[in-house]
């Protein structure tokens, strides 16, 4: 029987996790088998992605419960790792402007990219308008715009957008313009304050406007966390597809989908049907002409089992699964993870196990070690289509 890429990398995960496992190319001279930490020091991940055309990035922050970037050693693995970095939160409007009676404050942003720059990395902005309300100001919020307020909404968002994309210059190569417009339960817009005195797609068509007037070079980018899978995730990915097609009709200056990947590891579903549905909705996205990123990749491990072997050996099929689907899209050029080490996922307070175990989302654990991910993501790489 023909053993499947995603069934192969588990057996590896799990020989990996309980002591190595013998891999074409990587014999250590005295005979033993490699460790995970033993293969990362090879190629990094960005090298094998340019290999086929593609370059691979993470975020970094320095704001929040902890700071990524301070860390030495998680700032030195993704500089080592990386050609592509992205803020988690330093250029989202709340952290830049908390309070309107000051101006920007764009110091944790330009102290992570000034690093970035002086390494060769990419810049990625993320993101000009969230347009969920939780997550804009709460003094934006508070305006309470009504539907004879147009002027002044529009203004406010063109005072934002100007202000930053202005700031950052041509430093940042891509931005998400818009992120997570779609409510999954529906399928339908979210509303926020610039709904009733701008409007649901106008919003978004005049954000995208004037990303294009205020970062002329840029990619603009919209971004959203659609996955494979029924439910909610069919749902989201049909309001998702139909937002692009009508961006597309009124000649909205939308150029990318970027698709965060914040993908599961359910081995209940049915794979196969999973897979052709990813397939086909990939297939209509590229029907409207756009270019495709991997812009927050990492693995939702609750619900898998406490035994961290079992657990690395599902989370690294499901990624195998994902990637080689999605990786074959012949546009798409950039994959970023969510980050590279476990210890710092946004998952643990976001979305914790109901045992209360830490969650190992990443390409690399608490220690900064190899993981069976960072195996299954590299020969992703390694056997996607060239660019």
């Amino acid at each position: 029987m023909k053993m499947s890429p995603s069934r192969r990398t588990a057996l590896q995960a799990l020989a990996l996790a309980a002591g190595g496992v013998a891999l074409p190319g990587f014999a250590n001279p005295a005979g033993s088998e490699p460790t995970l930490d033993q293969l990362a020091r090879g190629p990094s991940l960005d090298a094998l992605a340019r290999m086929k055309g593609l370059r691979f990035g993470s975020t970094l922050g320095s704001l929040g419960r902890a700071s990524r970037f301070h860390d030495t050693a998680y700032r030195e693995l993704t500089g080592r790792e990386c050609s592509v970095l992205v803020a988690e939160n330093e250029t989202k409007w709340p952290q830049m402007r908390p309070d309107p009676n000051k101006p920007y404050d764009f110091r944790a942003a330009d102290e992570m990219f000034a690093w970035a720059k002086s390494r060769g990395m990419a810049l990625r902005g993320h993101t000009l308008l969230w347009l969920e309300a939780k997550w804009l100001p709460g003094w934006l919020n508070a305006l309470n715009y009504g539907s004879g307020d147009g002027e002044a909404a529009r203004r406010m968002l063109d005072d934002h957008i100007r202000t930053t994309c202005s700031h950052f210059g041509d430093s940042i190569e891509s931005w998400d313009v818009v992120n997570e417009a779609i409510a999954p339960e529906t399928g339908e817009l979210r509303r926020n304050v610039f709904s009733a005195p701008i409007g649901g797609v106008e919003q978004i068509d005049l954000a995208f406007r004037l990303a294009r007037q205020h970062a002329p070079k840029a990619q603009l980018v919209y971004n959203d966390y659609m996955s494979w899978g029924g439910g909610n995730n069919a749902r989201h990915r049909t309001g998702v597809l139909k937002l692009l097609t009508e961006l597309k009709r009124r000649g909205t200056p939308v150029q990318a989908l970027g698709i965060q990947g914040h993908i599961g590891a359910n081995p209940s579903e049915a794979p196969a049907q999973r897979t052709a549905e990813w397939r086909r909705w990939l297939d209509d996205v590229m029907a409207l002409d756009l270019d495709l990123l991997i812009t927050e990749f990492d693995v939702n491990d609750k619900g898998l089992p406490a035994d961290f072997s079992q657990r690395d050996a599902i989370v690294a099929a499901a990624a195998r699964d994902w990637l080689d689907v999605t990786l074959a899209v012949p546009r798409l050029n950039r994959f970023l993870c969510w980050g590279l080490g476990d210890k710092y996922s946004w998952l643990h307070d976001f979305d914790p196990r109901e045992d209360k175990l830490p969650k190992r989302p990443l390409p690399y654990d608490d220690q900064l070690r190899a993981k069976p991910l960072r195996t299954a993501i590299a020969d992703a790489l390694r056997a996607m289509p060239a660019r």
